[in-house]
């Protein structure tokens, strides 16, 4: 399985031209069932509810990331590099193109929810009763086990996890460049032509060139503007609590043996979290959608009411306030128990937060977290160190609090609610 194929093979991409499959293994993976699932998972969850565009798929971010590895590696190989490990081509390769595996549906919401990770269940489809772990195994029998530790980063070869999973990684580059074409923003346009060839292998990990700094302080920028302006966008992330909600509803009903309309497996597995690696992958956002649709019509009142805002895009609205106050959080969710409301589902605080760049700290050596910038002696020295940009935004912990709140349901109880209240919701 470890061949070239006859011809190579091309997919048509609007981030990087053409992806160019050279492997008979690759393009066996691509076709398993497990990875044309992620046609089926948005990239950007519930972000379509906010820039219409956003509909890409897990599918194509993951090509994406591949075709950037595949042009780091040539580039190494072309260039002779004696540090790059050549064998390790076909591990990095696969751990670039399956590293997203194990998404659910809606991504990140769905994982919060449930409180599960899709490393866990990446690692479980790699080495599980899978087409993936069948096409894997024709390598050797350790090679599925190589391509999870690449995934779960205990690799014992930094370097391959540097290409997949860093703070300047194909991964990163990829999702700012596909999320900023697909939502139709500028911030995430970096130069990646530049900083592709600025890459190096280096005494067992990947590092830049000095003189691709400035490319690269482009790219962290960029990360940072995408994050505050797409993804910690505060409608996306009122979409993402009205889906938390259903789950959370869902979920506490099952346990009390409330009896759904309809339940379609592997629902109930999720609600127990005792999926299979079977029925954990009939998991997909048609499906998940498709049982909502169905739940507008439960006599549940607060499930019903959440799928119809959810589906319908009836989302909450937002107050923004400069910090948390305990004691008034617990008055305000006082006041709306006493006017009818539900303290839990109608009142949510919401504080998004990055560190667009962990800056470096002496005590703690030379990390993979870290950028490192190569001289011309062949001295490594933290970007932060040398980018007076970087130091600006490094180790950054910026959040906002946001109270979400449905409304409509707060006007309709307005003379219920204390006068602050009115005034400080706007009712």
């Amino acid at each position: 399985m470890h061949q070239p194929l006859g011809e190579e093979k091309v997919f048509k991409d609007p981030v990087h031209n053409y992806i160019h499959v050279q492997d008979e293994l690759i393009w066996a993976l691509i076709n398993t069932p497990e990875f044309q699932r992620l046609r089926r998972i948005r990239q950007l969850g519930t972000t379509f509810l906010t820039f219409h565009g956003a509909e890409h798929s897990r599918f194509s971010h993951s090509l994406g990331v591949y075709e950037i590895t595949r042009r780091i590696i040539s580039q190494f190989e072309r260039s002779g590099y004696s540090d790059w490990p050549k064998e390790e081509r076909m591990v990095a390769l696969c751990a670039a193109l399956l590293h997203d595996l194990g998404h659910g549906p809606f991504s990140h919401s769905i994982e919060e929810a449930f409180e599960m990770h899709h490393e866990d269940w990446t690692c479980k489809i790699l080495l599980g009763n899978t087409e993936v772990n069948r096409l894997l195994k024709q390598i050797s029998e350790q090679f599925p086990e190589k391509v999870a530790a690449v995934i779960r980063k205990d690799y014992d070869k930094p370097i391959v996890v540097n290409l997949v999973s860093s703070p300047l990684d194909a991964d990163r580059m990829d999702y700012l460049l596909r999320d900023a074409y697909f939502t139709g923003v500028n911030y995430g346009t970096i130069d990646i032509d530049r900083i592709l060839r600025m890459l190096r292998p280096f005494h067992g990990r990947v590092v830049v060139k000095e003189s691709g700094m400035h490319a690269v302080e482009d790219y962290l920028m960029s990360r940072y503007q995408m994050y505050w302006q797409v993804y910690f966008h505060p409608v996306t992330r009122s979409s993402e609590i009205l889906l938390r909600h259903i789950f959370r509803r869902a979920k506490e009903l099952w346990s009390a043996g409330y009896s759904f309309k309809i339940m379609l497996d592997p629902l109930p597995g999720l609600f127990t979290r005792e999926l299979t690696v079977e029925e954990y992958l009939q998991l997909d956002e048609a499906l998940i959608q498709t049982v909502f649709m169905k739940w507008q019509h439960e006599e549940d009142e607060i499930l019903r009411s959440l799928c119809e805002r959810f589906m319908n895009r009836n989302l909450y609205k937002y107050v923004e306030i400069e910090e948390t106050d305990n004691e008034s959080i617990d008055a305000m969710r006082q006041a709306f128990e006493a006017a009818g409301l539900d303290p839990i589902y109608d009142l949510e605080i919401d504080s998004p937060a990055d560190l667009p760049y962990d800056v470096f700290r002496p005590e703690d050596g030379l990390t993979t977290h870290q950028i490192l910038l190569l001289d011309r002696q062949e001295r490594l020295k933290e970007i932060s160190e040398v980018s007076d940009i970087v130091r600006s935004i490094s180790g950054i912990h910026r959040g906002r609090y946001q109270l979400y709140f449905p409304q409509d349901k707060l006007r309709s109880v307005k003379d219920k609610l204390p006068a602050e209240l009115q005034t400080f919701f706007n009712l």
